[in-house]
């Protein structure tokens, strides 16, 4: 039976989770932590196998677009790999996206976010395999987990047709805390977490989840990488999308350029909805700020809002999966999403 949106098999004890670094690789003074989260999947069951590129980073990648191509192309037709969780994001994996061999890739689970949201956005557009949208591995070298982050596990080991719920986080990380201790967590959530409604109101939607980071995602208009529309009519059958962004470093002017680019290129049309991530950016330009532009681009789309979720670079964060079909509710400063994968 062919399937529109393809759903990876489910992760088991047992299988093994691969590491490799697509776009950046960990620093020598950073290897410890490389080690702690290998430690707690095998505490959990998995096996883990890390690839070179992970334990380098020179010119603001990994390795060359070469060796990171290969690396990754390796792990996802190995079959003994189950699935792929790169240690983090960076800067320019896009460079890699030429040198995939796109046709021989099938459905494997990889979780990541930041710059790897432009490896897993153009995965799923050019071939329909889901992708999921979440924590990074160096993220999880705690004993425990948060509730919001150990999530990522229920969607990785989900069989096709399930249908998994998510609620947004209580408090989240006001600010990085790279070498305070991760007890009982990674993230220290110390700030309560409230989704803001664009205009107030409700928000509730469906449709299927897409998505990314802005900064990286946006680039890929205009190339075989980011048909949105190509994706809609070939694997949802014309579904509508809701969308999920992040902004990590782009200012206000910045976001709603890239915004409007991405409104201009026809990626927003036949969609429900936008969900914008808490931003560690976002600074305003003279009076201008995010939320003028997010005013503006509901306005020219005719899409509800919702800002401030659980996304990107201001940890907790849910796991979206691209693909997959979904709601997502809000009332109260709360939100609810369910995503099923059919």
């Amino acid at each position: 039976m062919f399937h529109l949106i393809r759903y990876p098999s489910p992760l088991q004890t047992g299988q093994t989770i691969g590491v490799t670094a697509p776009s950046s690789g960990v620093g020598k003074e950073l290897h410890s932590i490389l080690h702690d989260s290998k430690r707690q999947f095998e505490k959990r069951g998995y096996n883990v196998t890390i690839g070179d590129t992970a334990w380098t980073e020179v010119k603001s990648a990994s390795d060359t677009k070469e060796v990171r191509a290969a690396e990754l192309m390796n792990m996802l037709t190995t079959p003994e790999i189950a699935a792929i969780i790169p240690p983090w994001g960076g800067e320019i994996l896009m460079e890699i996206l030429p040198l995939l061999k796109w046709d021989a890739i099938e459905p494997k689970w990889i979780l990541g976010y930041s710059d790897l949201s432009t490896l897993l956005f153009a995965l799923t557009l050019k071939t329909g395999i889901a992708t999921a949208h979440g924590t990074n591995f160096v993220d999880l070298r705690s004993d425990e987990w948060d509730p919001v982050t150990s999530k990522f596990l229920d969607i990785l080991t989900a069989n096709e047709g399930s249908v998994i719920e998510q609620q947004s986080s209580e408090k989240f990380q006001s600010e990085w805390q790279h070498y305070a201790p991760p007890n009982p967590y990674v993230f220290k959530l110390d700030s309560n977490t409230y989704w803001e409604v664009l205009g107030g109101g409700k928000f509730d939607v469906t449709g299927r989840f897409l998505g990314g980071c802005i900064d990286t995602i946006s680039h890929l208009v205009g190339t075989p990488y980011g048909d949105v529309t190509a994706f809609q009519k070939n694997h949802l059958q014309d579904e509508p999308i809701i969308w999920y962004l992040e902004n990590c470093d782009l200012s206000a002017t910045d976001f709603h350029r890239t915004m409007l680019q991405m409104t201009y290129a026809g990626w927003f049309n036949n969609s429900t909805g936008i969900l914008f991530g808490r931003s560690p950016s976002g600074q305003s330009v003279g009076d201008f700020t995010i939320l003028d532009s997010m005013k503006r681009i509901s306005e020219l789309t005719g899409l509800p809002i919702v800002y401030n979720v659980d996304i990107g670079h201001i940890p907790p964060q849910i796991t979206l999966v691209n693909g997959a079909a979904g709601r997502v509710s809000v009332k109260d400063g709360k939100g609810k999403v369910t995503m099923k994968y059919k």
